[in-house]
């Protein structure tokens, strides 16, 4: 079965850089709870339950507000119940233009072939430097 988890995450993962985010929230379980990491511009809601939470507070914020948004998973690790993601976030900030390459971790938990759980770890220090107004950078 943990293979078959680490499929799942992996599709996830192609369906989101296709674009298809619909093909995503289609393999949530009606009650995921998401998580974006601490500081993260998206946490402010965390955590999101079921997947039109995640559609609003997340994937929508990210199309409104980033150019690109590049998620890009180097490693798949089986964890049993649970899948590990290391990876990269490439993406560039509308309002200021200003690229990131930021390492992350998440962590999907599944169950029955769903997304149960998700918990972004990432560097948020880059994201703040992105989107913070010209003048504010020192």
């Amino acid at each position: 079965m943990a293979q078959e988890n680490v499929e799942l995450v992996r599709g996830l993962y192609d369906a989101f850089g296709k674009g298809d985010v619909q093909a995503v929230l289609d393999r949530m379980d009606e009650g995921v709870e998401w998580n974006e990491a601490e500081n993260w511009p998206y946490a402010d809601r965390n955590p999101y339950v079921g997947p039109q939470a995640v559609l609003e507070g997340v994937f929508a914020r990210l199309g409104e507000d980033w150019e690109v948004f590049e998620v890009v998973p180097e490693e798949l690790l089986d964890a049993g119940d649970r899948v590990v993601a290391l990876g990269r976030y490439n993406a560039t900030y509308k309002a200021t233009g200003r690229g990131v390459r930021a390492q992350f971790v998440h962590v999907w938990g599944v169950r029955g072939g769903r997304v149960r759980s998700f918990q972004q770890y990432t560097d948020t220090k880059q994201v703040a430097d992105a989107i913070a107004p010209q003048e504010a950078q020192v």
